[in-house]
């Protein structure tokens, strides 16, 4: 009878290591299973890194060849700006000299600082059998116009009438014609120009003036803040 029961004792023991070594095997692929999970979510988070940095590095690549074309723009855009601004200053030197040129052929208004000169038949002299010898003439005239351009004057009229560049002047009697028009006396030279160099070239000593004077002609030269020249009318 005694035989059965220590039977069972062992069958109690044996299902208590069992059921502990269970809990233990249990236990374990529990914890590892936890420890590969754990594991996994480093691995991920690198990969991720790893692919936002590869992206990074794309992106930053692509921004260089922008920058290196954007740069390339640039250049192209200040070369063309380049020549822009050189044909823009060709056709502004064009329209300079063009407005120049009609200047000096009297197609244009002009208006400016200048000299006035006025040139007048001498006192009648009863003692001076020859009348010719105290009224201007045409070579007075041409002394005053011809120190004037010489001395920088731009633009030359006679009583108002613009000289051009193929002007003539005759000289007919107590009056001279300008390119077919009669001017009498007194005749007014204007010119436009700086006033001080032209009047300083009139009155130089021995100069145009002195010889004038000379002549019996009476002079009077005037600076002016403004004088303005009409357009020579015509073709």
């Amino acid at each position: 009878m005694k035989m059965p029961v220590k039977l069972k004792g062992k069958h109690v023991i044996l299902s208590l290591v069992c059921l502990v070594l269970g809990f233990m095997i249990a236990y374990s692929y529990q914890r590892t299973q936890i420890e590969n999970e754990q594991a996994k979510i480093p691995d991920k988070q690198w990969q991720r890194n790893l692919d936002l940095r590869n992206q990074l590095i794309q992106q930053e690549e692509m921004n260089r060849k922008l920058q290196q074309e954007l740069t390339k723009k640039q250049q192209q855009v200040l070369k063309i700006e380049k020549e822009l601004s050189s044909e823009a200053q060709v056709f502004f030197n064009l329209a300079e000299d063009t407005e120049k040129y009609r200047m000096f052929l009297g197609k244009v208004k002009v208006k400016g600082k200048g000299v006035e000169v006025t040139l007048s038949d001498g006192d009648y002299n009863p003692k001076e059998e020859n009348v010719n010898n105290y009224i201007v003439h045409e070579q007075h005239v041409f002394k005053v116009i011809n120190e004037l351009y010489i001395s920088g004057a731009s633009a030359v009229a006679i009583n108002g009438q613009r000289l051009s560049s193929n002007s003539y002047i005759v000289c007919n009697g107590p009056v001279i014609t300008v390119d077919g028009t009669q001017q009498p006396a007194p005749f007014v030279i204007s010119a436009i120009g700086d006033s001080d160099v032209l009047s300083a070239a009139l009155n130089l000593t021995g100069g145009i003036k002195d010889q004038l004077v000379n002549d019996n002609i009476v002079v009077k030269i005037e600076k002016k803040e403004t004088v303005v020249l009409e357009p020579i009318l015509g073709s």
